[in-house]
């Protein structure tokens, strides 16, 4: 079950059911079930980021993802597809969206205080 955390600076409150649009597009990458993708959005305040040297308003979206355990060919490919999916839905260049894994969710993640019954192998 992935996790999905974005964190931006937005220029206006977004489109509407934005979490629902980024839930729906990384879904699809993930290939998960219904309800298995869960995502999490976390706009930053235009004053609570910044570039060194620039005055142009930030475009850094921040991409955070939270699974049981992926090969680095998985995760490279869902990087890449996940970070155009989110810059879809923010309308931002795919250039501005960061995307970082944590580490492997196994043994760390427990649901309801219990671990995960879909464990992978």
């Amino acid at each position: 079950m992935p996790i999905v955390d974005v964190e931006w600076v937005p220029a206006d409150d977004g489109p509407p059911e934005l979490a629902r649009a980024i839930a729906d597009a990384a879904g699809r990458v993930f290939g998960s079930a219904p309800e298995a993708t869960w995502v999490r959005l976390r706009p930053l305040a235009a004053d609570a980021y910044a570039e060194n040297e620039t005055a142009a308003a930030p475009r850094a979206v921040f991409v955070r993802v939270l699974a049981r355990r992926a090969s680095i060919e998985d995760r490279g490919r869902c990087a890449s597809a996940l970070a155009a999916a989110v810059a879809a839905c923010l309308a931002r260049p795919v250039e501005n969206v960061h995307v970082i894994f944590e580490p492997e969710a196994d043994g760390r993640v427990f649901f309801g205080g219990a671990p995960d019954p879909r464990k992978s192998r």
